[in-house]
């Protein structure tokens, strides 16, 4: 019976600790402001786009304020098809040059790739991807930009340095600061002295004394910009490369 007693008796509370469990703390996405563009920036981009029947590439120079403020869209020296737009190298050794020159810093004109698609999509192809990587995956952030000849916009802001990642933002046009009227003729003048057309669609039939840099094209090569970028760097402006790192 006592037996019987003992097995019907509540156990008594158990004197081990207690196992909490913790929440889980997931990193939150960093808070970005959209990539803008200035009225006149984002005309000048729109003529561009709709001047030929080619993809069209350039770098953004940017407010020295606000990084993510597109003031104005500069070409260089390319070779384009409806599928590619190639850089060379030496045009665009001759940008940085100029741009340095002008009082500007890397961040300032070097950041952000900008180029447009003849048809409807604005999404990026693996080689857009691949390009944007091995072109700028050194920098400690950079920003791809893509506009549609249908009106669709795709941004994709990356950071290279800290706690690394990409993602994308959003695009507007910014009219609260004061810019400058439209001068299509000055565009018309870039243009015509910057874009080469190929008939080449796959934009791989380049003479060989012509070192490019191949942006959105099905054939990637590896090279140019990298490396134009870097010589640049390295070599003629050392000291601002190590101010650079500094920030």
């Amino acid at each position: 019976m006592k037996s019987a007693q003992a097995a019907l008796k509540p156990a008594g509370k158990k004197t081990g600790r207690r196992r909490t469990h913790r929440p889980v703390v997931r990193p939150e996405k960093p808070k970005v402001s959209a990539l803008r563009f200035s009225p006149y920036a984002w005309a000048k981009l729109l003529y561009l786009r709709d001047r030929g029947d080619t993809e069209v590439g350039g770098f953004g120079i940017t407010c020295p304020e606000d990084l993510l403020l597109v003031e104005d869209v500069r070409l260089v020296r390319q070779r384009c098809t409806w599928a590619s737009v190639r850089f060379d190298d030496v045009a665009v050794a001759d940008f940085f040059d100029r741009q340095v020159d002008a009082g500007r810093k890397p961040e300032e004109f070097g950041r952000l790739w900008l180029h447009t698609h003849p048809g409807r999509s604005a999404q990026p192809s693996e080689t857009d991807k691949d390009t944007f990587l091995r072109c700028f995956g050194s920098a400690d952030w950079s920003l791809m930009f893509i506009l549609a000849r249908g009106g669709q916009t795709y941004a994709r802001l990356r950071f290279g340095v800290g706690p690394s990642g990409q993602w994308e933002v959003p695009v507007e046009v910014d009219f609260h600061r004061p810019f400058p009227a439209t001068d299509q003729a000055a565009w018309e003048r870039e243009y015509l002295e910057a874009v080469q057309i190929d008939g080449d669609p796959l934009g791989v039939a380049f003479p060989e004394e012509l070192p490019a840099w191949e942006l959105g094209s099905v054939e990637a090569e590896t090279g140019g910009l990298e490396d134009a970028w870097h010589d640049w760097l390295d070599e003629d402006f050392p000291s601002l490369w190590e101010q650079e790192e500094d920030l």
